[in-house]
């Protein structure tokens, strides 16, 4: 049940902090570094909700490649600097044991293509969050209560709520567009919010056409390596058939059209 008035979270959390006694149960906080994750903390120092740990996981590229742009790695540092400074918690990085690029290359060991490397993630059977985040996070938050972001007006995404799973935004009616304002007056908002830095993996098959522009034109580096993986790759890039050798056609030609006009 969600409940709107936060003095009856507060009470509710306080009683079940209360009757832990020798239960290693933990309050754990999941922070991806968005508006509504990020003032996950604050909503618990606030309404005297427990909190024992915040975790967040770090994806990479490669080895020595994180999955996130230079601009969120640099908020990243600072964000873990106000946390600790505020609330006296220390920002836990977890790792999958694979990269992205260790699984791409990864081969099939039975069915139908058996002895084929894995490639490009496949919208149905999308191998990304299962292996690159949730084999890292589960083994944290197993036996454990964790606290996600999900905004109060949020509805199509409370069926991800339940007793062991909660949102400290939806249970104190915080919306969006007030995580943002909180966020900002932290000093917390992500880059993603205000500068022209996308969130999550820069390698992500569902970023828009404009957000992969950027990439190539931005990031020369990761783009040779999408490249690269392409030529590899036994499924392409998009689902509809696009490559990405397609897609830097596409942005050459129209880079051309630019210095023509």
């Amino acid at each position: 049940m969600i409940l709107n008035s936060c003095c009856a979270i507060a009470a509710l959390w306080q009683r079940g902090a209360s009757q832990k006694g020798g239960d290693s149960t933990q309050y754990i906080a999941s922070l991806s570094y968005g508006k509504d994750s990020i003032i996950i903390p604050e909503m618990c120092k606030e309404h005297g909700l427990p909190l024992d740990r915040i975790v967040h996981v770090e994806i990479m590229a490669t080895d020595t490649i994180p999955a996130d742009l230079p601009p969120m790695m640099e908020f990243k540092k600072k964000a873990d600097r106000i946390i600790k400074e505020r609330y006296g918690i220390e920002v836990e990085h977890l790792r999958a044991k694979k990269s992205y690029e260790e699984c791409f290359y990864q081969k099939f060991q039975r069915g139908k293509r058996v002895g084929a490397i894995w490639g490009f993630p496949l919208i149905h059977g999308n191998w990304c969050n299962s292996q690159l985040k949730m084999n890292a996070i589960n083994k944290v938050l197993k036996n454990n209560i964790s606290y996600i972001g999900i905004a109060a007006d949020e509805p199509n995404r409370f069926h991800n709520l339940t007793d062991r799973k909660r949102s400290p935004l939806v249970e104190c009616d915080i919306t969006e567009a007030v995580a943002r304002e909180r966020a900002e007056k932290l000093g917390l908002l992500s880059p993603i919010y205000t500068q022209s830095a996308r969130g999550g993996c820069w390698f992500c098959h569902n970023q828009s056409i404009s957000q992969l522009r950027l990439l190539r034109k931005q990031y020369p580096k990761y783009w040779a390596l999408m490249m690269k993986w392409d030529n590899d790759s036994p499924v392409t890039f998009k689902p509809d058939g696009t490559t990405v050798h397609m897609l830097d056609e596409r942005f050459a030609n129209e880079d051309a059209q630019m210095k023509f006009y």
